[in-house]
């Protein structure tokens, strides 16, 4: 059952309180999983107990979505202010430095968590900050175009819809390429995250600026990319391959954005092969001063 830990977190202006929630199960090396925008700690439970086998696996509600409380005032949705929170979540939580696993918005933390030092090994799937800015318009369009439609719609109603699998492609057929796979209770779940999600609207205003081009040269990194995402498009890997030349590219046959559910056996095995490397072993890097810039290439084909 999922918990909530409480811890103050120092700030430039002081102390804040935060109350982050998250599920812990398992035993073995420490993996932490984070959700995309807008989603919770649920969007990981297709492969949460084929992790659980053969690691200790939290996944975490980002602050502002699912249970956990939204982000004080004075602490930004920006990577400054939502990293070095996760940092001391980790420290809460005795694990600093695991791994560090994420989608989307998630991702694009798990990366900078390892820039910064505080994940051992990194694995993005379908990370935001590889775009350029058309490729950025399209996305946020998409994810607008469902927060909206999530706060215009009732839990009766998204439950009714949610009956057929045609419904449940309706609902969520943007951020899954089996929509029809994810159960009809799931689906109501993640409309009332989006239309409760109060880190929505932050979370994306911040991104606008995201260019990422960093890269990661002392951590281990592996970028998997569905090849059916409808938010982030695909060729968006290949642009991410050349700002971290040393990252292990995945493609995700016949997976969406949120490629947990569409395939949750790959989905595990990537995970598990990134999470096993000789890293576990290596010593911490010295943290990176490095950038998040305003531009990307253009890219040719899809990865």
């Amino acid at each position: 059952m999922a918990e909530t830990i409480s811890f103050a977190h120092d700030t430039a202006t002081g102390t804040v309180p935060l109350d982050i929630a998250y599920e812990r199960r398992g035993a073995g090396p420490p993996v932490v999983l984070l959700h995309g925008i807008a989603h919770h700690w649920q969007a990981w439970e297709p492969v949460l107990s084929i992790l659980a086998t053969e690691r200790e696996v939290i996944a975490v509600d980002l602050p502002g979505f699912g249970a956990s409380a939204p982000l004080p005032a004075g602490v930004g949705y920006d990577l400054a202010g939502v990293v070095p929170v996760l940092a001391q979540l980790f420290r809460e939580l005795g694990v600093e430095r695991p791994h560090v696993v994420g989608n989307s918005l998630g991702g694009l933390l798990a990366l900078e968590l390892g820039r910064t030092g505080h994940a051992r090994t990194v694995t993005a799937l379908s990370p935001a900050g590889f775009w350029n800015e058309a490729e950025r318009r399209y996305g946020f369009g998409v994810l607008r175009v469902m927060y909206r439609s999530a706060r215009a719609m009732s839990d009766p109603f998204v439950t009714r819809v949610a009956q057929t699998a045609a419904g449940r492609a309706a609902l969520v057929g943007a951020v899954y390429a089996r929509p029809g796979k994810r159960a009809p209770e799931r689906v109501v779940a993640e409309a009332r995250a989006m239309r409760e999600g109060v880190g929505f609207a932050p979370s994306l205003a911040a991104g606008r600026a995201v260019r990422y081009a960093d890269d990661l040269a002392d951590v281990p990194v592996t970028i998997a990319w569905g090849t059916a995402d409808r938010v982030l498009l695909p060729q968006q890997g290949l642009r991410a391959k050349r700002v971290i030349p040393g990252a292990r590219l995945i493609r995700l046959p016949r997976c969406g954005h949120v490629p947990m559910n569409d395939d949750p056996a790959l989905v595990s095995r990537v995970i598990l092969d990134a999470t096993a490397t000789a890293a576990s072993a290596a010593p911490a890097p010295a943290t990176a001063t490095g950038r998040v810039a305003d531009g990307a290439g253009a890219l040719s084909s899809a990865p």
